[in-house]
């Protein structure tokens, strides 16, 4: 069964620091193992990583990045002992090169929180074999739109894909202290989203609402820079279906929104 999701991983390492703001966000992604049959496998294209060419973690045994900075000793102690899967990586590489898809393997590269955090928090045992897929630089929608659609062989399987981004990235609005103030500037672009991606669509309009995201109300305000939004134009491509939503609510003081598609 096809299972593709795009959800917000939060800030850093605070989901895992009972921050008040993450509170919603982790009760909803201890819920996913609910929503999902547990896959065999977990493919992330994580908004944290940004390669010229598509590159897969290629370990047996993956490390963690910990990418960021300032926090508590103890968020530098974090241990996801997830296996890394050698063989889907590579042929995730076979199916982006039959694509002319720039692509690479990686046997350095190492889980961001991107992938650590929605991975603990929904499967804690670490029991899923987990790899990372990059963005590439330029962050140009139609090339991710087309990443993805090169993923749908897999879909087949029972293999979940999860874009970790964002859906509002304006690092100077985010409230730490868990209110949530009207922001009509970001409930305009969720909406839009919403509408968008849960809409019956052709595929040409699909990837159209792609293209076009820039032209969305407040496109630029809830995303200065687009990297945490690109995860969901990787996870459209890969499913030309409706998407249904799943979480809207508010982490850090800002609405944001999860989606899931499923065949």
């Amino acid at each position: 069964m096809a299972q593709v999701i795009y959800l917000s991983h939060g800030g850093g390492p605070l989901p895992l620091m009972n921050d008040p703001g993450h509170r919603k966000m982790v009760e909803f992604m201890e819920t996913l193992p609910s929503r999902f049959e547990k896959p065999e496998a977990v493919i992330v294209i994580s908004a944290h990583w940004e390669e010229k060419a598509a590159t897969v973690t290629g370990q047996t045994s993956p490390s963690l990045l910990l990418d960021y900075y300032g926090f508590p000793p103890e968020t530098y102690e974090i241990k996801y002992p997830a296996a890394g899967n050698p063989s889907l990586a590579a042929e995730i590489v076979s199916l982006l090169q039959l694509n002319s898809i720039p692509c690479a393997l990686s046997e350095e590269r190492g889980l961001d929180h991107g992938s650590f955090i929605p991975m603990l928090l929904s499967y804690p045992d670490a029991s899923i074999p987990t790899i990372q897929l990059s963005l590439m630089k330029g962050l140009d929608p139609a090339r991710h739109y087309a990443l993805g659609k090169a993923l749908r062989p897999l879909l087949d399987r029972n293999i979940l894909i999860i874009g970790s981004g964002f859906s509002f990235h304006n690092m100077r609005e985010f409230i730490r202290d868990g209110s949530n103030p009207p922001d009509e500037q970001n409930d305009a672009f969720q909406n839009y989203l919403i509408d968008s991606f849960t809409a019956d669509l052709t595929s040409e309009e699909r990837y159209h609402t792609v293209l076009d995201w820039e032209a969305a109300p407040s496109a630029r305000y809830c995303h200065p820079r687009e990297e945490h939004l690109v995860p969901l134009f990787v996870c459209a491509g890969t499913m030309d279906i409706p998407a249904e939503l799943i979480f809207d609510d508010s982490i850090m003081g800002k609405r944001a929104i999860a989606l899931k598609w499923e065949s």
